[in-house]
């Protein structure tokens, strides 16, 4: 890809926007404007009940509770990993004996560079949950094939849950 005029417009707390003029084929160049986020990872709970812990968390982006995955971002040169343990164990207080991967998301690729890595936690055991002060969250333990169901349907319109649910189903098949 070739790019000329590239400039920094924000640099905020979580993303920053760059813009820049891409060259597309014989249509010749183009402004874009990138939203630069630093990724992030997403895990999803399997009991051995078959259950899932999902969050209900409050998200005022979209000015509502959603139920999602546990996630967030990764802090500098952190393993995805690692940042998916973590953060299962900060929203939900579960630790997991085993986190295998279930591959990454590009949640919105027309605007973000943002890439979140998917994951399946098993072997799970209750801790002593421990969110940010900046969060409201709460737990729902829900049957794997009821979560599956909701994300459908359009009960559950995280993104990421949604994939991880589907990617989650393909896996343990």
């Amino acid at each position: 890809m070739e790019t000329k005029n590239r400039t920094t417009l924000f640099n905020g707390l979580v993303v920053g926007i760059e813009q820049m003029d891409v060259l597309i084929g014989d249509q010749g160049w183009y402004t874009y404007q990138v939203v630069r986020h630093p990724g992030g990872a997403g895990v999803l709970a399997l009991h051995d009940d078959g259950c899932v812990t999902l969050i209900r968390q409050l998200r005022p982006a979209v000015e509502d509770f959603l139920l999602e995955i546990p996630a967030g971002r990764l802090a500098p040169e952190e393993h995805p990993q690692l940042c998916a343990a973590r953060e299962l164990m900060e929203e939900t207080g579960l630790v997991a004996d085993s986190i295998v991967s279930l591959g990454v998301i590009h949640p919105s690729p027309g605007v973000f560079d943002e890439v979140v890595h998917l994951y399946l936690a098993t072997g799970l055991s209750q801790g002593e949950a421990a969110p940010e002060a900046y969060e409201e969250i709460s737990c729902q333990k829900i049957p794997f094939a009821d979560a599956l169901a909701m994300a459908v349907d359009g009960s559950i319109t995280d993104g990421k849950t949604i994939a991880a649910l589907l990617r989650a189903q393909r896996h343990l098949s």
